[in-house]
């Protein structure tokens, strides 16, 4: 994984040696530069998803053999999709899969491939997403750089390059509720008549690489051949549905969350070399901020987000301040205000210039900055500005000590 030296395209804030002053002005990129990936867009496809509170209910998995029940579902790009859209085709496989569980990003290469290979043969594909992100807690995306909402299945559709709608039920679920999954991703294969023949799983093997979608293969096979499928039901494998009704149990998680302690430590020049030459066994994520610094403090909660996704992982979220020892109570309040349950340290001295060789000697000063560091010490990622949230995520994740996988 490359370094990165870049610097925010709009304004950032600059330490001098005085005092602790803004100054705005264009930025540049360093000589090591790289695009930033595509920010997270707001919907711009004419359907605004509205997810609500959904009241419980029994939810029964489809029998084999029942008709499939209809639906209207918008994919990413707003156009709505129902039963009728594919009635030319012999065989019609749903997958109920998401963004954010590993194990569904596990079977995407396997399901586009399979696409692929089935198109001219009769066969449509349909990816259907039936979280809901009011269901979905921040601890629960500790392997992915994408929740499951709306706005960010139409990333995921433009990254991967699904070659296959991919429907949203987030709003109500009323497609999932009258479907049944249980987890992402659950396979459901509709014959020509539009009665269910198969349902469970892709094939038997999580880890990318080590099958090709097996079961599935055997069922569609089967029904193209005018054959019963062998073995109509399979249990599937992966994260839960994420249902409407679980935000009462979200609701007893950001308590626990909201009950944690903060802290903040005043450290020296040493100290720091010692916070960035992370003798942990974690990936760490460290943030240079101030108060007076308005692009820190719009960025700063997103930040402390991350530890939420990925703490339970080989991960930690640091959060230096450069604010003046003399205002460590300012800088405490707003890490109470934003809530940052996190190692919150304040730089203890007056030369500004020593906590800069102190934290990264490739740094010229600006703050916001923000880098990631192997246990170790070594640097794979460092940012002067606001941070590209999507990217960083990414830098995260794919990191080898994390991953998208189990």
């Amino acid at each position: 994984m490359k370094i990165k030296h870049l610097l925010h395209r709009g304004t950032f804030c600059i330490i001098t040696s005085i005092a602790l002053l803004v100054a705005c002005q264009p930025a540049k990129k360093d000589e090591v530069t790289q695009e930033k990936n595509d920010s997270i867009p707001a919907s711009t496809t004419g359907f605004k998803p509205n997810p609500q509170r959904v009241s419980e209910v029994e939810v029964k998995t489809l029998a084999i053999g029942t008709v499939a029940p209809p639906f209207n579902l918008p994919d990413v790009t707003g156009k709505f999709y129902t039963l009728d859209d594919f009635k030319d085709a012999k065989v019609l496989v749903m997958i109920f899969t998401c963004n954010h569980c590993p194990t569904a990003q596990a079977y995407e290469d396997r399901i586009i491939k399979f696409t692929d290979e089935y198109k001219d043969k009769g066969v449509a594909v349909v990816g259907v997403m039936p979280n809901s992100t009011m269901g979905l807690l921040p601890e629960e995306c500790g392997y992915t750089d994408l929740n499951d909402s709306y706005e960010e299945m139409i990333i995921r559709h433009r990254d991967k390059k699904y070659n296959f709608p991919y429907l949203y039920d987030g709003d109500t679920q009323a497609m999932a509720i009258t479907y049944g999954p249980v987890a992402t991703p659950h396979a459901y294969v509709f014959d020509v008549d539009r009665k269910l023949a198969y349902i469970g799983r892709i094939d038997n093997i999580e880890k990318p690489g080590k099958a090709n979608a097996e079961d599935l293969r055997a069922a569609v096979d089967a029904l193209l051949a005018g054959k019963p499928v062998a073995n109509p039901e399979n249990k599937t494998f992966g994260c839960s549905v994420k249902w409407g009704w679980k935000d009462q149990y979200n609701k007893k998680v950001e308590d626990q969350w909201a009950a944690k302690p903060v802290a903040l430590d005043k450290v020296k020049e040493s100290q720091i070399k010692d916070i960035v030459k992370n003798s942990s066994d974690k990936l760490r994520l460290i943030n240079l901020w101030a108060t007076w610094c308005a692009p820190c403090v719009a960025e700063y909660p997103d930040l402390v987000e991350l530890q939420r996704w990925y703490g339970a992982r080989n991960f930690e979220f640091v959060s230096l301040s450069a604010d003046k020892p003399e205002n460590s109570d300012k800088a405490l309040n707003f890490l109470k205000k934003v809530h940052s349950p996190v190692k919150n340290y304040l730089y203890d001295g007056e030369d500004n210039y020593k906590l800069i060789e102190a934290v990264d000697p490739k740094w010229n000063g600006a703050l916001p900055y923000t880098l990631l560091v192997e246990p170790g010490g070594k640097i794979v990622y460092s940012y002067q500005g606001p941070v590209d949230l999507l990217e960083l995520k990414r830098a995260i994740v794919e990191h080898p000590l994390m991953g998208r996988y189990y």
